[in-house]
């Protein structure tokens, strides 16, 4: 049986006496694609950002490959295997769509030093197929901030994608975007699944319904509960405290 990718055992979180993680614990397998939902302040936020070293638990382990992320920076967390797509695209708006892929994808990552003609084979291949993956190969020399939202997200997330993550974290991914790109967001993010374990947080509850994927929720800053969307949505402790209501 194949060990976890990623171990949170009893974190908890604390801002000068308010918790916004109380005993969290979450296990992710290689490949995984998972969901997260909750309300407001329910902690998914702070669970990306222990996970990414922006902030240190104040109990508890977090490990990755069996390797404690104890007291590591954001950027060793980040070499060794974990991308992190924030609620809003982090694109650079001056820079053209190629470029942002190839500053993305290059060792050197000074955008002023960066060369492609001193990009290897292999870096000019993969930003082409990242192009044509998330459909922005015709957009490859637009200024990134000449894109429509949507395009920004999927731009952001090829971006990730680049960086040869074994572990991505997506934030809202489909935050603004049109039903149309919500769906085509979802079909990327499953074709993601398996070469890279997934974590998406998001609020739209349809678009969790396209991912098929399991479900944790969190409220407090714990685990509520975990499963299938249905049985999530059908659970009694979900409908009091996020759902509001029973689903027809």
């Amino acid at each position: 049986m194949a060990a976890p990718i990623l171990e949170l055992n009893d974190v908890s979180v604390s801002f000068d006496g308010f918790y916004a993680l109380t005993d969290l614990s979450i296990t992710l397998m290689p490949g995984e694609l998972r969901s997260i939902i909750g309300p407001n302040g329910a902690g998914k936020t702070t669970f990306l950002d222990v996970i990414t070293g922006k902030v240190r638990p104040t109990k508890g382990t977090v490990a990755f490959q069996g390797q404690s992320l104890s007291g590591l920076s954001e950027q060793k967390i980040s070499r060794k295997g974990i991308g992190r797509k924030f609620q809003t695209p982090r694109v650079f708006e001056n820079l053209d769509v190629i470029r942002n892929l190839e500053l993305a994808a290059a060792p050197n990552k000074n955008p002023l030093g960066l060369s492609t003609d001193k990009l290897p084979v292999k870096v000019k291949d993969e930003v082409q197929r990242l192009l044509n993956y998330v459909g922005l190969a015709p957009f490859a020399k637009t200024k990134a901030g000449s894109l429509s939202h949507g395009q920004k997200q999927w731009l952001a997330i090829a971006m990730v994608v680049a960086q040869s993550p074994q572990l991505l974290l997506l934030d809202e991914p489909v935050a603004g975007l049109t039903d149309e790109e919500t769906v085509r967001t979802a079909e990327l993010i499953k074709s993601l699944a398996g070469e890279h374990t997934v974590v998406v947080i998001e609020h739209d509850m349809e678009f969790i319904r396209d991912l098929n994927a399991p479900v944790t929720v969190l409220h407090q800053g714990t685990v509520l509960t975990e499963g299938n969307l249905e049985d999530v949505k059908n659970d009694p402790k979900v409908i009091e405290v996020y759902l509001g209501q029973p689903n027809d």
